[in-house]
């Protein structure tokens, strides 16, 4: 403290001023300030599938192909997407602002756990590992390994761009486990708030992993959040 200055009801300290909230580096800059989530100003072309249900303005071009009850009234149609999520998110914005009634996520645990998948050949007898793209190498093999820090900032960027995605009806599922439960938690209270937070939902496996120098682990976590007190739940 510099020689001369007390702190006090008309000077109080900084540090009195703070309020209870989880700190990983690059949540602030240099200069104390709070770090904001880049947002794409238009979106980017994106690499979609769209084969999920049919706009009712095509019925009439061929009846009897497409299923009218389904069909939406209006030209929307279902997307399938593959890219990164923030800047598919991001480019989302400029026309699903605010439209979101429902997201369910499963982000990487950092369990270190690699999915390759095994297809069968000939009489199904035999398996053969099948060798996975880059970007397929991202999404299905479980192995952060760039710090806590590094995961809670691409974690805390993408639930921001996910509330702003959300209807004032919409509301989040999160799922992890044991390993970032409780940090995800946290972040999810500041993002959404605490009086937001609607369950926490244990989902247990029907088989887990035996180790004699521990309890078995045989329950995952999804946490559920709505982005107003309006939320829309159907059992």
């Amino acid at each position: 403290m510099a020689e001369g200055k007390s702190f006090g009801p008309g000077n109080p300290h900084p540090l009195s001023q703070m309020r209870t909230e989880m700190v990983w580096e690059g949540k602030y800059d240099e200069y104390g300030r709070r770090r904001e989530v880049g947002i794409a100003g238009s979106a980017m072309p994106l690499q979609r599938i769209e084969t999920v249900d049919e706009p009712a303005s095509r019925l009439g071009q061929q009846p009897g192909l497409f299923d009218a009850v389904k069909a939406h009234p209006d030209d929307f149609r279902n997307r399938l997407i593959w890219g990164d999520n923030k800047l598919i998110m991001a480019s989302l914005l400029r026309d699903f602002k605010g439209k979101i009634d429902l997201i369910y996520i499963d982000p990487p645990f950092d369990v270190g756990a690699d999915f390759t998948m095994n297809i069968p050949i000939g009489d199904e007898s035999e398996t053969i590992g099948k060798d996975q793209s880059t970007l397929e190498m991202v999404a299905y093999r479980d192995m952060w390994g760039k710090g806590t820090d590094s995961y809670l900032h691409m974690m805390y960027e993408r639930l921001v761009l996910m509330r702003e995605l959300l209807s004032k009806k919409g509301s989040i599922y999160v799922h992890c486990d044991w390993r970032m439960n409780s940090y995800l938690r946290l972040m999810l209270d500041e993002i959404f708030g605490p009086t937001n937070a609607l369950n926490q939902i244990t989902w247990r496996r029907i088989y887990s992993h035996s180790d004699a120098n521990r309890y078995g682990i045989v329950d995952d976590t999804i946490l559920f959040y709505s982005k107003t007190s309006a939320y829309y739940f159907n059992t």
